[in-house]
């Protein structure tokens, strides 16, 4: 017992010199460490009166280190609660505005109610269902496609519950506004003829059969996620998945009264203009936000869409100059477009130069896609869903396999292969465009079959604003 005394006194001692005269040791910290200190040493004191063997058992039992449970940050909370909002920021109004501006008057307010009621039927599908299928847990169930639906109507989620260092219900708020935004994407390649009722009935299939298991193979445990496909937020996901659909629906529905011989001049570049900033705003929250987290490569995807769109504002202005002999206020509203869409897969796992040279690339490869290859293709994709978001999705998907590896600043391991990323980039485009593609087609065809997808030739003549809604955006 003196032997015990005199060491738990000499600890004690040793822990109040340590708070005294440590300058980096806070006054708090010290007295919990040496009271575990003098419990250690009693531990062993009478482990040793029980035999050598117990005397290590209790020894690696206190040395053993106890993992912490998970805790909210607040920081993390907070900058996840904003870029949520900076995300419906983007839809609504942002691409809402963007598309509005583009239609003809007569076709103003059926694009704003589009966009308006996909945002709101996709979230309420998502809360339901779409979030427990997309981002279940692996362990109860969750397969390489789909996961389960453990959490329907958000079941089991609490105050409580977490995803990382934020609250879950911040989590599936914020995917939601992923699902909402790919899916208001496709309304842009099929604008100004097709029915209300068939949007609606469209947005629920496909949002339900392709965006919502697209988002678990690549994002939530699938197939494409643990193949080690890189897609930061969404090249595959949103925008390869909407352009695909986008296109396919195009072709379905035909094109639109007039289409190459009337001039189908936007109504007011003014508005896609500001919608094209709002969406620039709003990416930040798409992009660094994805990270997760209040962070360094929240920090390093937020430059890179800085500089990616810049630059490819600028090289599509530059192409546009060459070929069409001047810049277009048109035009640079979507080469920022396509600046953002092809830096978002990779805007977390590249270097500012990965983001320069895909950000040129996105430039003028989008401004062929709406031109050269849109008259390949012969579809009347109205606002060139596929041309910006199809192209500049597959184009920023492929070269992130290229710009991730360490050697050109990326994010990724130093083992990082490029010909095998590239291998896995490649093969996670081929699946989106198939499965996109199938859905898309179902989708339409199931919607033509129950209300018919295209409205009458005397509706689309007068105006959808007027023909499906009874109102118009202006009145002279």
């Amino acid at each position: 017992m003196k032997k015990l005394f005199l060491t738990a006194t000499a600890a004690l001692a040793f822990g109040i010199s340590g708070v005294l005269f440590a300058q980096d040791a806070t006054p708090f910290a010290e007295p919990a460490a040496t009271a575990e200190a003098v419990e250690a040493v009693i531990a062993v004191e009478t482990a040793e009166s029980a035999g050598p063997a117990t005397a290590l058992e209790v020894v690696a039992l206190e040395a053993a280190p106890t993992a912490e449970a998970p805790k909210p940050d607040s920081g993390d909370t907070a900058w996840m609660l904003t870029s949520t909002m900076l995300v419906i920021l983007m839809t609504i109004p942002g691409l809402a505005l963007f598309y509005g501006g583009l239609a003809r008057t007569k076709n103003m307010l059926s694009v704003l109610m589009h966009v308006f009621v996909i945002f709101c039927l996709t979230t309420t599908l998502w809360f339901i269902y779409g979030y427990s299928l997309a981002f279940s847990n692996p362990e109860t169930g969750a397969g390489a496609i789909l996961g389960n639906l453990d959490k329907f109507f958000l079941t089991g989620v609490t105050t409580d519950s977490l995803n990382g260092t934020m609250p879950e219900y911040v989590w599936a708020a914020f995917q939601s506004t992923f699902a909402a935004i790919t899916t208001a994407l496709i309304v842009g390649a099929f604008a100004e003829r097709i029915r209300f009722s068939a949007v609606v009935i469209f947005a629920t299939l496909w949002y339900t059969f392709s965006y919502v298991p697209m988002a678990h193979i690549v994002w939530g445990g699938g197939f494409l996620g643990a193949d080690g496909a890189l897609d930061f937020a969404g090249g595959t996901v949103v925008h390869i998945n909407a352009g695909v659909a986008g296109l396919v629906g195009a072709f379905l529905l035909g094109k639109r009264l007039g289409f190459g011989r009337e001039a189908f001049t936007p109504h007011s570049l003014t508005l896609t203009m500001v919608g094209a900033a709002l969406l620039w705003v709003g990416w930040f929250g798409f992009n660094a936000g994805s990270a997760a987290a209040s962070d360094g490569v929240a920090g390093l995807a937020f430059v890179n869409t800085i500089l990616a769109t810049a630059v490819a504002t600028l090289a599509w202005l530059a192409g546009e100059s060459i070929f069409k002999s001047h810049p277009s206020s048109l035009g640079a509203a979507s080469g920022a477009v396509a600046g953002l869409v092809a830096i978002t897969p990779a805007a977390g796992f590249v270097g500012p130069v990965g983001a320069l040279v895909i950000g040129l690339a996105a430039g003028l490869v989008c401004l062929w896609g709406v031109n050269s290859l849109k008259k390949l293709l012969g579809a009347d994709d109205a606002f060139d869903v596929f041309g910006v978001h199809g192209v500049g999705g597959i184009l920023g998907a492929i070269l992130t396999g290229v710009f991730a590896a360490p050697s050109l600043g990326g994010t990724q391991d130093g083992d990082f292969s490029i010909a095998n990323q590239l291998f896995v980039q490649i093969k996670s485009v081929g699946v989106t465009i198939v499965w996109s593609a199938v859905v898309a087609f179902l989708a339409y065809k199931i919607a033509d079959a129950l209300v018919g997808l295209r409205v009458t030739e005397e509706q689309e003549r007068e105006g959808l604003d007027i023909s499906s809604h009874g109102e118009s955006a202006y009145h002279y």
